[in-house]
Parts: C-alpha cells; structure tokens; sequence
C-alpha cells in the first residue's frame, strides 16, 4: 500500500518546466498519429498499450517511459528521434 502511495506522489514533484515538456510530448504524439489518421484506440492497439494510457501521454499526464516512446514510434513507423523532434 505504501509503494503506490509513493508512485501517486511522484506524479506532484514535477517542476512547471518538467510538465510543459510532458506536454509538449503529448502534444507532438498527438500530431503525428493524427498525421497517420489514427484514433488513440487504433494507436493503443498497434502498441499494445492502453487506450488510457495513450490519451494521459497526449495530455501530458504521464511521463512516458523510453520503451513506449519506442513502442509508439514503431506504431506510427518513424523513428523516435522524429517524435522527439519538439520545440523547447
């Protein structure tokens, strides 16, 4: 009980900088799987991920793990460094 307390608090120590990049993330994942005419379900399912989980990543609600960046960059067949590729 006590280590997902802990997991829940970790989401409230993001810097205001740290959460405009996670949205600025979200925001670039957003764009290109709407480019590839995908809804977050079709996405989710090519990534073998949540749908949830997708939508909380486009709003900058989740720190995405590499390995998902990876998963979606696969799904929507660009490299990661292409879904990174965001104004700072």
């Amino acid at each position: 009980m006590i280590f997902v307390y802990k997991l829940i608090q970790m989401g409230t120590t993001y810097s205001k900088d740290e959460k405009i990049y996670l949205k600025l993330i979200g925001i670039r994942i957003r764009e290109l799987r709407t480019d590839a005419d995908l809804s977050q379900e079709k996405l989710a399912f090519a990534c073998d991920l949540d749908r949830t989980y997708i939508g909380s990543v486009e709003r900058g609600e989740r720190n995405i793990s590499i390995i998902n960046l990876r998963k979606v960059a696969k799904a929507l067949k660009i490299r990661v460094s292409i879904l990174l590729n965001i104004e700072e």
